[in-house]
């Protein structure tokens, strides 16, 4: 497992702990990060009273005093995103997991980018499986580059 695949659920987390569902961008899951984003918005509007932005959007610093009642009152969004960050999270890890279960190519040669057809303008990515441009050096799904052998 590449040092940047155990560091990916971790990317994933720290992501989405910046901003809801940027985790599940990151991991390439477009619908899951949409979902998430709708559903902090439909959270906020059904459960959150609308005075509980207006300390947060009027630019003036929180009084210590009103600051555990406005933390208070944003507990429903706080934990959705949590939940995302979680589930951001846990996918990447299943996602690390699945890439390590892929068996491993027993020749460097055949882990290099295979071209379809001696004619063909594609190649086929060692890492993913899919079929790349031959004019790039990467496979523009998963970033492996296909100039030189991948290490398992």
């Amino acid at each position: 497992m590449s040092a940047l695949t155990k560091l990916r659920p971790w990317l994933a987390a720290i992501l989405g702990l910046v901003l809801t569902g940027l985790g599940h961008l990151y991991l390439r899951r477009w619908r899951r990060a949409a979902l998430w984003v709708l559903l902090t918005f439909a959270v906020s509007a059904l459960f959150v009273p609308a005075e509980a932005f207006d300390p947060l959007s009027s630019g003036a610093g929180i009084p210590p005093s009103e600051f555990a009642a406005v933390l208070g009152k944003l507990v429903p969004i706080l934990a959705v995103s949590f939940a995302s960050v979680l589930d951001a999270f846990f996918l990447g890890l299943r996602q690390a997991a699945a890439r390590a279960d892929r068996a491993p190519v027993e020749d460097a040669e055949e882990s290099a980018a295979t071209v379809a057809e001696p004619d063909a303008d594609t190649v086929t990515c060692p890492e993913c499986g899919r079929e790349v441009d031959a004019d790039i050096d990467f496979c523009h799904w998963c970033t492996t580059r296909l100039d030189e052998p991948t290490d398992r």
